[in-house]
């Protein structure tokens, strides 16, 4: 059997290929019982995220296919426009792309973390569903025990490498508990977006997103439980706001000194944390010059950024070589699992010749045979049986050239010493064992 991952993620497909091929929550559980009942499919787990989709398969050498084409019937795509934007990959390249994926070095940010948790909801979501056996299972454990071991000894997710996560890494300067903390957003394209996520999972319990278009805002703020209010709505807004995150197309500054001035009056000067996105900028300068106000600008971000991404390209470094050590101690695991199951095998294999010998010669002794000639037969007939499919293999192998599997046979098939030790002649025991 094949290990196989096959999908799509935001180096191969547009987001219009992607957001067809994910699968929701509701959809998961029937496509990990349809993709577990294909015919070449032995198990199965599926991860659907917004910026891929994966299938992950032990199956045969016809699975990778009938996968791809189930894939294209589940989400109603032609085969064709399905593979130009399809990788896969077999065996320990397969593990090793599952390891890349959980420390985050497959990821649109280097390093993320969000991945390893949406992987694991993954894992759980295939046991649950009866996609799991002893393959599958395995490596995701190992998986998630390198994605530990990552983790732990590089420093792979500790600095921001975004626009959005940076700022908002800098506002957990200034403010202690996220908690108590009410954001005003100004904007609803992909940046803000991913501040408002960050913001969420940080513990920013009130956001509030303005835009010119109030839906937008609405289906950003939506699912954060925010609440959404168009651009004449802001003054009021930031009356309230501890943290002002900003970034729009406007031509000219949505945000004015006067404007600021007098909602820190209203705030009764508690400070404010801006961050300017936009360029053009949303916020006036001068903003910056207001004693309560830290107000930083995309320039101040790329700093850090660029200095942070050089730390994360270091650790990133580091984590691959700590991959690929867990890709092969995996490999290690697995060849000594299949040396183990290879050995019961041939002795169960070898056990099966003995009984039927035993009880061949049972029967002969009962119908009053002579035990010697019993014994005789039976030996002869152990060793022509045990030797005989070796025998076969070994005109097979000189017959093609086999020349690997013949320079094998003699550790595997002659003893490295005799199989009985000859006594001592009587003379020389008896010098040995004259007592000095």
């Amino acid at each position: 059997m094949t290990l196989l991952a096959l999908g799509i993620n935001h180096r191969t497909a547009s987001v219009a290929v992607r957001e067809q091929v994910a699968f929701t929550p509701s959809q998961l559980e029937n496509a990990l019982g349809e993709l577990r009942c294909l015919p070449h499919i032995r198990e199965a787990a599926v991860l659907s995220t917004c910026n891929r989709t994966e299938l992950y398969c032990v199956t045969n050498s016809a699975g990778e296919q009938a996968v791809l084409e189930w894939l294209s019937r589940f989400h109603d795509l032609s085969v064709d426009e399905l593979a130009r934007c399809a990788y896969h990959y077999l065996d320990h390249d397969a593990a090793r792309h599952l390891m890349r994926v959980a420390v985050g070095l497959d990821s649109m940010v280097l390093g993320e973390p969000q991945i390893l948790g949406q992987l694991k909801d993954a894992y759980q979501q295939a046991r649950q569903a009866k996609g799991l056996g002893g393959e599958l299972e395995r490596l995701f454990q190992h998986t998630f025990a390198v994605a530990k071991q990552v983790r732990t000894e590089t420093g792979i997710g500790k600095n921001p490498v975004s626009v959005a996560y940076a700022a908002v890494s800098m506002a957990s300067r200034i403010f202690d508990d996220f908690g108590r903390a009410s954001a005003l957003l100004i904007g609803a394209g992909e940046t803000i977006e991913l501040v408002a996520r960050h913001l969420h999972e940080a513990g920013v319990r009130t956001i509030v997103v303005a835009n010119r278009t109030r839906e937008r805002a609405q289906a950003l703020a939506g699912p954060l439980g925010g609440e959404a209010i168009a651009l004449p709505d802001i003054p009021t807004a930031l009356e309230k706001a501890d943290i002002v995150i900003s970034s729009t197309a406007a031509p000219l500054p949505i945000l004015g000194k006067g404007m600021v001035e007098r909602a820190l009056k209203k705030r009764r000067h508690r400070p404010v944390f801006m961050v300017d996105i936009a360029v053009p900028r949303d916020i006036e300068p001068e903003v910056g010059e207001l004693a309560d106000v830290f107000l930083y600008t995309v320039d101040d971000l790329e700093e850090v950024i660029e200095e942070n991404r050089r730390h994360r390209q270091v650790a990133a470094d580091q984590a691959e070589s700590l991959i690929e050590h867990g890709v092969g101690s995996w490999q290690q695991e697995g060849r000594l699992r299949q040396g183990g199951e290879l050995i019961r095998d041939y002795r169960r294999h070898g056990e099966s010749l003995r009984d039927a010998a035993r009880d061949q010669a049972l029967e002969r002794l009962a119908r009053g045979e002579d035990p010697a000639k019993v014994v005789e037969r039976l030996a002869h007939q152990l060793a022509n049986r045990f030797m005989h499919q070796p025998t076969l293999a070994l005109r097979e192998a000189a017959t093609q050239e086999n020349h690997e599997l013949l320079s094998a046979a003699p550790q595997v098939l002659l003893p490295s010493k005799p199989a009985f030790d000859k006594p001592a002649p009587a003379a020389k025991r008896q010098k040995d064992d004259t007592p000095a």
